[in-house]
């Protein structure tokens, strides 16, 4: 059975060769797509495994409905979809994408899902998800699919600084990691309180506004009380002024009546003297003369007898 994974292979892939699938831990499209880590490949792998063992080892019961493993696997379902999301080269779904989770999952080792070992503790107890990764590290030794050399030890070395470097700086990182995050977070906020402040104030603003916009109606009535009014009195001075002028006038025709009347009586009067002086002759005007003296005397001889 050829193996991959050996020298023989390493030296083709350095000559140029196209190395064998196994030694192929990057797609083609590397650079033209993003980069996935080492955690990554793994967790994308075991769920891989995991699939494959639910699918193999769940059988449903009578009367019950048939799901996909992805959706009755429970809380893996979840973490699934988010690991094999990357890999996946199908058009997006228009069904809506359920957000990130803050924290990670449970991981026993530093790698291993703990969904995992609550997947094989039914089925194979404690020890199975053990006896699973030993038997099958077993196998791929005693098979020679993996062959221990040179790049066994450079991965052991990596791994080790890589698990020292976690051990050790990972809480100083996180914590730093985490403030950056915090103060991102923190101007966010900022420019949300910011924005949020502006719109509060721009609502009681429009509210004033309309406030405003609903006395303005009451402005308007009054406005139209006050022409009304103006109107009314204007049309009263006018009238008044018409009786007044009609008054007048009307006043003007009596006078004119009355002194018509008065110039009449004042020409009669002076025809009527004038004819009665002009009929008394001379003689008449001696005797009347005589007759107002003889009265005279009469009347006052009558009063002195009276005072007698």
């Amino acid at each position: 059975m050829p193996h991959t994974g050996g020298p023989q292979d390493y030296r083709q892939t350095q000559t140029g060769q196209t190395a064998p699938h196994s030694l192929q831990c990057r797609p083609a499209n590397w650079d033209k797509t993003h980069h996935l880590d080492r955690e990554q490949c793994c967790v994308s792998t075991l769920s891989v495994i995991l699939v494959a063992l639910q699918k193999g080892t769940e059988r449903p019961k009578q009367g019950a409905r048939r799901t996909g493993s992805l959706k009755s696997s429970g809380p893996i379902g979840a973490g699934l979809v988010q690991a094999s999301r990357s890999l996946q080269t199908s058009s997006q779904s228009l069904a809506p994408v359920p957000p990130l989770p803050e924290h990670g999952g449970k991981v026993r080792h530093g790698l291993i899902p703990e969904e995992l070992f609550q997947l094989l503790y039914p089925k194979t107890g404690v020890t199975g998800p053990y006896m699973l990764g030993t038997g099958l590290l077993v196998y791929l030794l005693s098979k020679e699919i993996y062959i221990l050399n040179h790049e066994t030890i450079a991965a052991i070395s990596i791994g080790s600084v890589i698990v020292y470097g976690v051990k050790n700086f990972g809480p100083s990182v996180a914590a730093f990691a985490d403030k950056l995050n915090e103060d991102k977070v923190a101007k966010a906020q900022e420019v949300k309180d910011v924005a949020m402040s502006s719109l509060t104030q721009a609502i009681e603003d429009e509210k004033k506004e309309q406030w405003r916009a609903e006395g303005r109606a009451m402005l308007f009535d009054a406005k139209r009380n006050n022409v009304a009014m103006l109107l009314e009195t204007n049309y009263r001075e006018r009238l008044h002024m018409v009786t007044n002028e009609v008054k007048r006038r009307l006043d003007y025709q009596i006078a004119l009546q009355h002194l018509n009347r008065r110039m009449q009586q004042e020409h009669m009067i002076n025809w009527v003297e004038k004819n009665v002086i002009s009929s008394i002759t001379p003689q008449q005007e001696k005797e009347s003369i005589a007759k107002c003296i003889a009265d005279l005397k009469v009347l006052a001889k009558t009063t002195q007898a009276k005072a007698a």
